[in-house]
């Protein structure tokens, strides 16, 4: 119990910290049109990356049966973000050192979600596919979307 409390605060902080740095570093327009650009909500993909991870570090911390599942949403999410900047896709809003880390960080929750480790309740099939569309399509809302709306 104490592994898996450590790892929900570990995951809990790197969110904090990172998302607490995306924000501070968003543009906020001071014209009323501006937030209607698709640029200015492709800023906000990376703060998305951190919630998910914040959220799965909350239902780990708690012990929850979700947090399989939310442990690989998030792994989904931040590893195609890199994915989908490899292949020529768009370019990604997160930096190098924060990729890195989420890259790190969602290789050991996909250890997590689908070894069991913490006897949550085995992730399903289903819930392999919804966490791996759900990814796909909150990656591509950020940065792919917006930038032909």
């Amino acid at each position: 119990m104490k592994k898996r409390k450590l790892n929900a605060v570990v995951f809990m902080t790197i969110a904090l910290v990172f998302g607490i740095s995306f924000y501070l570093n968003s543009v906020f327009p001071q014209n009323f049109d501006a937030y209607f650009k698709p640029k200015y909500y492709g800023q906000f993909g990376p703060i998305a990356i951190c919630v998910e991870l914040f959220i799965a570090g909350i239902y780990l911390y708690k012990g929850d049966k979700k947090s399989n599942f939310a442990l690989a949403l998030f792994a989904f999410t931040s590893l195609l973000d890199p994915i989908f900047n490899l292949a020529g896709l768009f370019g990604s809003n997160v930096p190098i050192y924060a990729t890195i880390i989420f890259v790190v960080c969602s290789i050991w929750s996909l250890y997590l979600a689908f070894s069991n480790t913490y006897n949550l309740g085995r992730i399903s099939l289903l819930e392999v596919i919804g966490s791996f569309v759900l990814g796909v399509i909150i990656e591509l809302s950020f940065n792919y979307f917006f930038q032909f709306w």
